[in-house]
């Protein structure tokens, strides 16, 4: 199965990136993904579905351990995996 992960770290903060923020970026660009796209006020991944669920354990661990007071996350059936 392949799957999509949308998800977005608060709170905001406009001036400088928080650190619950780069933590966030550093562990989608780690994981074993494609498509990523981190962006300021939302991030997109997708990939295998081990490989996108061990990422999002990765990301709320490390990134409440940051700081992150809240995580939105959504995760999306996007198909199957490529062959």
């Amino acid at each position: 199965m392949r799957l999509r992960v949308e998800f977005t770290t608060e709170p905001f903060d406009l001036d400088e990136a928080p650190a619950h923020a780069l933590v966030a970026r550093e562990v989608i660009e780690a994981a074993e993904l494609d498509a990523v796209d981190v962006g300021p006020f939302g991030n997109t991944a997708e990939g295998g579905a081990d490989e996108v669920l061990t990422a999002v354990d990765a990301l709320l661990r490390r990134t409440l351990a940051s700081g992150a007071t809240r995580i939105s996350l959504q995760v999306n059936v996007v198909g199957e995996v490529d062959a």
